[in-house]
């Protein structure tokens, strides 16, 4: 079940976060997130946000990510194109602590009920979560920087509905 985020759920969420550095270490990822990132200020945030959302398993989070509508100042500038310029959702700081296969999928398909068009970004050496996005039906659009200026693969998703809507308004 994918709900949203409880101040309660802080201290499991740290740990699905800290096992996901860990993770990402071990194949070969070690400098996407370091050694605290996303900072425990950021998940607050977005807690309070109304953006933070966890799959529960057994009683307890296993596995989280950030759900935002709305532009990302991130995804501005792109060196590439975006598939369409149409209000968009965006995924951010996915994690999951492993317990529960599959977790990937079944946020992407949350994400979708939300909105057709999404936009997800990830380092070029996070191998794992690439396979992941583009299994999801997401295409590579180019490279944007995050807020320290590094480069992230930038991908789009764009489902049938807008799609749709996109033909209605240049047939118009």
């Amino acid at each position: 079940m994918i709900r949203l985020a409880k101040p309660a759920d802080l201290p499991e969420i740290l740990k699905i976060y800290e096992a996901a550095r860990q993770f990402m270490a071990r194949s070969g990822n070690a400098s996407q997130w370091g050694r605290a990132y996303p900072p425990r200020e950021r998940i607050e945030a977005d807690i309070r946000g109304g953006c933070l959302y966890v799959e529960e398993a057994e009683g307890k989070p296993a596995g989280v990510f950030a759900f935002l509508l709305g532009p990302e100042p991130n995804y501005e500038r792109i060196d590439g194109a975006w598939r369409n310029s149409l209000p968009y959702g965006t995924i951010h700081r996915v994690a999951s602590d492993g317990r529960v296969p599959g977790f990937f999928g079944r946020c992407m398909e949350f994400c979708k009920k939300q909105t057709a068009n999404l936009r997800i970004d990830t380092h070029e050496e996070n191998k794992v979560m690439r396979h992941l996005i583009e299994k999801s039906g997401f295409t590579e659009c180019g490279i944007i920087r995050v807020e320290d200026g590094s480069p992230r693969i930038a991908y789009q998703y764009v489902g049938k509905r807008e799609d749709a809507a996109k033909e209605k308004r240049t047939s118009d």
